[in-house]
Formats: C-alpha cells, structure tokens, sequence
C-alpha cells in the first residue's frame, strides 16, 4: 500500500460523489439531482484520498438500530488493486462495531465477481434468503 493514500471518516461532498460516481461508470444510475440529500443523510462515511484528491468513497445508510446497509462503495480505475478497497471496508467494519447493537442486519449488494472481496469483511450469502431490489422508472417499481 502506497503511504500517499489518507482515510478520512467522512462522507463524500457532492462533488467528489459525482466525480467519483462518473469515474466508475455509474453515471446512468444515479439520481444527481438529490445525491446531496442522500449523502447528508448518511449514517457514516469514508473517503481515501491519494495526494489531496478523493479516489475511494464508501458510506453506511439505515435506520441507525436494526438495519445498516453499505453503499457506494468505490474506488476509481486507476488506484484500484491498491488495497483501497480494504481500506474503505475496514473503516465501515469499524464504524459498525463501534456503533451497530447486537443482533443488527448489516446488508449490502455485491457486483457480480466482487464476492469474495465482500467474503473477506464477513460478508456472505445465507441459506434461505434472497437479496432483490427494485427501481422506481416512471412512478413504479421495476
């Protein structure tokens, strides 16, 4: 790991968000127009910034007792396979053992592939139970 890369615990401004949302390709599904409104929302954040330039990004949203869920986790193209990655999960690990209560469901979506990244924070598939999402498009659920 390069001693250039900082982790702060903070959420992403909107600025670096986006950026960081575009540079990873997520432009087509992100709603920009309340991103801000989401991010403040956010129970914790954290940024890894390599040379005063934000190049990681992940954040936990929920309802802060019973349910976390890891969010937007990042890492820009050209930093990756740096342990960015680890850096950003170890501190989300962190945050919530510090703060979720005994028994809390911690959720999150894997792209496909990434799998054992997410295995390797303790993160896996459970017998009987079905991750599934929708999107709201045109006022439904799709």
């Amino acid at each position: 790991m390069h001693r250039e890369y900082i982790t702060h615990r903070r959420v992403p401004t909107i600025q670096e968000y986006e950026k960081i949302c575009i540079e990873v390709g997520w432009k087509d599904y992100i709603n920009f127009e309340v991103a801000e409104q989401s991010l403040d929302q956010s129970l914790f954040g954290v940024v890894v910034e390599f040379r005063g330039e934000v190049v990681g990004m992940g954040r936990v949203v929920g309802d802060g007792a019973i349910y976390f869920y890891i969010q937007d986790i990042a890492v820009v193209p050209m930093h990756r396979s740096r342990g960015i990655g680890d850096l950003i999960m170890t501190a989300i690990t962190q945050y919530l053992q510090e703060h979720a209560p005994e028994k809390a469901f911690v959720g999150l979506f894997s792209s496909q592939g990434k799998e054992s990244f997410y295995n390797r924070h303790g993160f896996n598939k459970h017998e009987g139970m079905t991750g599934m999402f929708g999107v709201i498009h045109g006022g439904e659920i799709k």
